[in-house]
């Protein structure tokens, strides 16, 4: 079996986020110190780097299932959780990353073009992790002093995705199936692909070094093709997209083939046909030639046999009037192959400045703003708009639902336990404050209407009802305090309370006003006569003083004449 592989599937996902902690400091002397439940922490990322080293994607055949590692869930005590490692995929520089669509259960085919890692080094995040949900602690402000819940960690993306290696090579050979091209790159590098004498033995891509003179590069051996290879005759196309990054196209001629219909010239018309068919779905990296536009040069191959050598010189003049530099060269004796080695070293050597020049204008022609990536605070970070979007649904029975989906509320569902009263109801007051609920009313939605929020297996499911505030009432209908509060904090709270200046005022003003009232009592009091003379007794039974009072609470003026006479006859 070959150690080759240039196309694969693979599925990746990111690490999930850890949930948050719910917590109560517990101290000593501090009964009531507040939340303090750490952040779940970020799910590791994966992600694909070009590694030189890499030749192949054969270890992703058999292991197509790559994840990275979870956050760890935050805990009491201001303990933040860990964040999960990062999972690095190396691939052969080349390789290109594409969305694989399609069926579950069915083969994906290859969808939007995500990356390309044709520079050693260059990395692309395949699978984000998800983000850690938050502790209490850090959902507690001003007004929410004692959350009774926490957020929950993010599930990491998931998705497939397609690689496919395109080989970084210099020169492309290209021809008809056993035209030599396998034996001139054993000739010229140190490479030793697999050669016979039957058709289409070479199966996959061989590269070899060739070393001329001070100057190096590299060559491709492209499996043969024939005529009808874009309709999928022979090998088809598919190892075409090996020659995309190459400089020069060098055509490799069979001069003494014995095939009838066969010439050096209709075969290389053939083969510039199906070249042509290809350039029209080939997708050039930055800087790159057309493959129209590219040199070509014509190797007339086995000259060692008298017949071929014949042919070769005849048609040699052909090839010089279309422009092309022709070398009459022979793999077994070695016969033209150092000079071929110095020309497509030289050429090579002046593509590869011209490229670099194009690269360079087209790069400096556009502007990339990248934003600074801070992890310790990608979890303040919002990168999701506030866009929504409510659709009305019906079913043929007559049933209807709503449906909301749009990023912040799909976030907001993943991140909302369920099993917590006081989270649901959060979650709750985040919708109605995004303008959900205004909307649904809006669309027609009614009290007991099913409202659905999401897409998929994330989707939640619930009979909306408008008439309970989210943040006055338990989900039962049962009154509660304010969400996150706590009534022995809030007495806490006045004792410890700091004082604004207008607090200081208004109460400095009703202490004024209390003085005030007691000076005009007072004075009043005096006027009437009352503590003018002490000799004077004004209540000489003593119904206004406090045992007075008491004593005459609840009898009627009769009684009291009553009781009076008797005590005067006593």
């Amino acid at each position: 079996m070959s150690a080759f592989v240039d196309r694969v599937t693979v599925h990746v996902k990111g690490g999930d986020g850890g949930n948050g902690a719910s917590s109560i400091k517990r101290e000593k002397y501090k009964p009531l110190a507040g939340p303090d439940g750490g952040d779940g922490g970020d799910g590791g990322s994966v992600i694909m780097v070009a590694d030189p080293n890499a030749n192949s994607l054969l270890d992703y055949r058999f292991a197509p299932h790559r994840s990275a590692g979870a956050g760890t869930m935050g805990l009491g005590g201001d303990k933040d959780g860990s964040r999960g490692a990062d999972l690095t995929l190396p691939v052969p520089v080349g390789t290109v990353v594409f969305a694989a669509v399609g069926r579950e259960g069915e083969p994906k085919k290859r969808g939007e073009r995500l990356a390309d890692l044709n520079h050693p080094g260059d990395r692309f995040v395949v699978a984000q992790g998800g983000a850690g949900g938050l502790g209490n602690r850090s959902l507690a402000n001003r007004t929410r002093r004692a959350p009774g819940f926490a957020l929950l960690g993010e599930p990491g993306e998931e998705r497939d995705v397609m690689l496919e290696l395109k080989s970084i090579a210099d020169v492309a050979l290209v021809g008809f199936p056993s035209a030599g091209k396998s034996s001139l790159v054993a000739a010229m590098s140190s490479a030793k692909p697999k050669i016979a004498d039957y058709p289409f033995t070479t199966l996959v891509p061989n590269l070899g070094v060739v070393q001329a003179g001070a100057e190096r590069f590299t060559m491709a051996d492209v499996p043969g093709l024939i005529p009808g290879a874009s309709q999928g005759k022979g090998l088809g196309l598919e190892f075409l997209r090996h020659i995309e990054r190459t400089e020069v196209v060098a055509h490799v001629i069979d001069c003494a083939t014995l095939e009838p219909g066969r010439d050096p010239l209709s075969d290389y018309r053939a083969i510039e046909a199906e070249l042509a068919r290809y350039a029209d779905r080939l997708e050039l990296p930055l800087g790159a030639i057309p493959i129209a536009e590219r040199p070509r040069v014509i190797v007339l191959n086995k000259a060692d046999v008298p017949e071929a050598r014949e042919l070769a010189e005849f048609v040699r003049p052909e090839f010089e009037r279309m422009g092309h530099q022709v070398f009459i060269v022979s793999t077994a004796s070695h016969a033209g192959l150092k000079e071929l080695g110095f020309h497509l070293a030289e050429l090579v050597g002046r593509l590869r400045a011209r490229i670099e020049a194009q690269a360079a204008a087209e790069e400096e022609g556009r502007v990339v703003i990248r934003p600074l990536e801070d992890r310790s605070r990608r979890r303040r970070r919002d990168d999701f708009t506030g866009a929504f979007h409510v659709e009305r649904q019906q079913d043929q029975a007559g049933g209807r639902w709503f449906v909301v989906t749009g990023a912040k509320p799909e976030r907001w569902v993943r991140q909302t336990n369920f099993d917590n009263d006081e989270a649901v109801g959060y979650l709750a007051d985040r919708l109605a404050k995004l303008g959900v609920e205004d909307e649904l009313r809006k669309v027609g939605a009614r009290a007991g209407d099913e409202v659905r929020i999401g897409t998929g297996r994330d989707q939640v499911a619930f009979d909306w009802d408008p008439t309970i505030a989210a943040g006055a009432e338990m989900l039962d209908g049962t009154p509660m305090a304010s969400r996150g509060k706590d009534l022995r904090l809030e007495e806490v709270e006045t004792r410890t309370h700091r004082r604004t200046n207008s607090e200081r005022r208004a109460e400095y003003h009703r202490m004024m006003d209390a003085r005030q009232a007691v000076r005009q009592a007072m004075a009043a009091e005096r006027e009437a006569g009352h503590w003018a003379d002490p000799s004077v007794d004004d209540d000489p039974e003593d119904r206004e003083g406090l045992v007075g009072k008491a004593l005459h609470a609840g009898r009627s003026d009769d009684e009291d004449g009553a009781a009076d006479d008797k005590a005067d006859r006593g």
